[in-house]
């Protein structure tokens, strides 16, 4: 089992950036697939990207690709979220999402395949 919390969310003006910290509590964090959610006012809960197990392979939504980047440091059990050229669409609360997997290069966007989350950090946009 593992428990993860969010931090570093806050208020940034359109262009910004910010960089999401999710640290992950247990043993064997290696074991899980990592991903990161996001849901604005109103929304539905929506993929922003995910990070495999193995680290080495990642994937993005279409909204953020090329401008945020998600990247894990198992021996330190962290996964992060830089976010730049932000733009006031992006404001949601963000959520850091784990799933146990035997797949080393395994990726995924469902917010059903996830079986940890974090209890979410606010990230406000302004024009």
């Amino acid at each position: 089992q593992v428990q993860l919390v969010e931090s570093g969310g806050g208020l940034v003006q359109a262009g910004g950036s910010l960089r999401l910290s999710c640290a992950a509590s247990g043993r064997t964090f290696s074991s899980y697939a990592m991903g990161w959610f996001r849901q604005a006012p109103g929304k539905e809960r929506e993929f922003v990207a995910a990070i495999s197990r193995s680290g080495s392979s990642t994937y993005y939504a279409d909204s953020v690709k090329d401008r945020f980047t998600i990247s894990g440091h198992n021996a330190k059990n962290m996964v992060y979220l830089q976010m730049s050229s932000l733009k006031p669409e992006d404001t949601a609360v963000y959520y850091c999402a784990g799933k146990l997997t035997t797949y080393y290069s395994g990726l995924y966007y469902d917010s059903y395949d996830y079986n940890y989350w974090g209890q979410g950090t606010q990230v406000t946009v302004s024009a």
